[in-house]
């Protein structure tokens, strides 16, 4: 089984270029910076995944995807090679994206980003005394749902 599942931040945004043919299909590539769980003195405390999205998911990409922007990609590990221009044999290694989601919220990785800072939030009401949270007012418009 080849299955790979990672959540990072876009180090630029995405490149994408079409096939030739009668029906071009978008290929994006792109670069995740996942986070390192632990980190020893000295080393990186990222590292940077190369990955490869094609058709739909390349044109996701190419129209919503920035630097900075946090996503998830379920993918598979993808290795090959080919010979440069100096005759050098050189080794790839990426994840072919299946399927993709953001991580997190326009505005949060806007604020990431050096963008505009999101408007505070309310701080959250201290429990009633019958153990469940009293609800500020106004904040039905900030729910996902209703």
């Amino acid at each position: 089984m080849n299955k790979v599942i990672l959540m990072g931040r876009l180090t630029r945004d995405p490149e994408v270029r079409y096939s030739q043919g009668e029906n071009p299909l978008a290929i994006a590539r792109f670069t995740l910076a996942v986070d390192r769980r632990f980190k020893r003195d000295g080393e990186q405390s990222a590292d940077f995944i190369s990955c490869v999205a094609f058709g739909k998911q390349a044109e996701h990409a190419e129209r919503y995807y920035r630097q900075g922007l946090k996503i998830v990609v379920c993918g598979r590990i993808q290795t090959g090679s080919y010979t440069n221009r100096d005759g050098v044999k050189v080794y790839t290694t990426e994840v072919v994206v299946e399927e993709q989601e953001f991580a997190e919220s326009k505005a949060a990785s806007d604020a990431h980003a050096g963008g505009f800072q999101s408007a505070p939030q309310p701080a959250p009401a201290a429990p009633a005394g019958d153990g469940f949270m009293n609800i500020p007012d106004g904040i039905d418009e900030e729910l996902p749902f209703n």
